[in-house]
């Protein structure tokens, strides 16, 4: 039975042209970690974070100073996902099909939508990292770009990445398709659409510092129901993260919360919330933290209304680790196996054939684990 999928591989290729022309935006725009393929389903892989580094004078002197010390933070994440879309076909099946069909056909139909799948999850995944984000611009409710010829929100959403001190290269702002729909309809230049840029995958076009994408998998937040919180009374300087609550209000705040403190015209994201605001316990701020002190007085806390979180990034902000399931060292029952690699996205399924009794089964799978390397890089733009 070797060689089974030689003759499929064009097969395979013709998928994936397919499945990589759908909206996917975040895979596109991201790192891709190799370091993948050394980390087992739940194992965790190391990295590591630096901090701003202190300037101090220059002093002549017989001796080398001896102030270089600096912490470096760990950070981590893991392969969380080994998966795989399941095709199965008996001979009787085979048989029965209609003139003119063939099996080899319409497995290129359970092919695309194998890859479909897979490719949906990971960019889901992605996409899911709105709730560590840094900060946020835009109105609930409001979906972004609807006044022609104004790219305000682009322009916001960018000065958010400039003031955390993002790198200004390879910057993506991945859209939901109503805000994609308002680039093209609405916008001074909407003839362009149709041209190379909307002709690559998930890319409307490349415009004041944005490569603008379009996702089927932009994440709708949910928010807490938190109603009359306050800050405690202490104040809190600029790049406080950790915020403590007066035990005032009721309700809950949850991780992707986009709220706002009186007289801060600024939208923080809360990495991490608080079951009960009535209790005065704690929410922690996305980095940088305040861009704005909070004076000593309890001070009312607003939040945002659910909806959209369409995110703006460096490549090197976000993170996609993948690789191919793993095996027994020495190997499991299919009888053969080849990689099929996404020419547009980079990713790579493992394609393998396993033998029943008169029947076959196709698998196509892939590990993953997503990774918010530097969320200070990441903005919210609300729709």
């Amino acid at each position: 039975m070797a060689n089974t999928l030689t003759g499929l591989i064009p097969d395979f290729y013709k998928s994936f042209q397919i499945v990589s022309r759908e909206l996917v935006g975040f895979i596109p725009a991201v790192t891709l970690d190799p370091d993948a393929a050394r980390a087992a389903v739940g194992q965790q892989i190391k990295d590591y974070k630096t901090r701003t580094a202190a300037a101090v004078d220059i002093v002549p002197g017989m001796e080398v100073p001896d102030a270089g010390d600096q912490t470096v933070d760990p950070a981590q994440f893991t392969i969380t996902k080994s998966r795989m879309v399941q095709i199965r076909w008996t001979g009787e099946e085979e048989r029965a099909l209609a003139a003119g069909h063939t099996a080899s056909a319409i497995r290129v139909k359970q092919i695309a939508q194998a890859m479909r799948t897979l490719t949906n999850e990971m960019e889901a995944d992605l996409a899911g990292l709105y709730t560590r984000a840094s900060r946020a611009y835009g109105t609930p409710g409001t979906t972004p770009f609807g006044t022609a010829g104004d790219y305000s929100d682009a322009a916001q959403v960018l000065k958010i990445l400039q003031d955390n001190g993002a790198p200004q290269s390879e910057m993506s702002l991945v859209l939901n398709t109503a805000a994609g729909a308002n680039i093209r309809g609405k916008q001074a230049d909407a003839d362009k659409v149709g041209t190379a840029n909307i002709l690559r995958q998930g890319v409307l076009d490349d415009r004041h510092g944005f490569m603008l994408r379009e996702s089927a998998q932009v994440k709708t937040h949910t928010k807490g129901t938190a109603a009359g919180a306050t800050t405690n009374a202490a104040g809190y300087a600029v790049g406080a993260t950790t915020i403590t609550l007066a035990a005032a209000g009721t309700g809950t705040l949850v991780a992707g919360d986009v709220v706002s403190f009186a007289g801060d015209p600024n939208k923080y994201i809360v990495a991490s919330g608080d079951t009960n605001v009535a209790d005065g316990g704690t929410i922690t701020l996305a980095a940088p933290g305040l861009m704005q002190e909070i004076p000593a007085a309890a001070t009312a806390i607003t939040v945002a209304n659910g909806g959209p979180r369409m995110l703006a990034f460096p490549r090197s902000a976000l993170v996609l680790a993948t690789r191919l399931p793993s095996l027994p060292a020495d190997g499991d029952k299919a009888v053969d196996r080849t990689t099929v690699t996404d020419p547009v996205s980079g990713i790579s399924f493992e394609v393998a054939l396993y033998p029943g009794f008169r029947q076959m089964n196709w698998t196509i799978g892939a590990a993953w684990g997503v990774y918010a390397a530097n969320p200070e890089h990441v903005a919210t733009l609300l729709g």
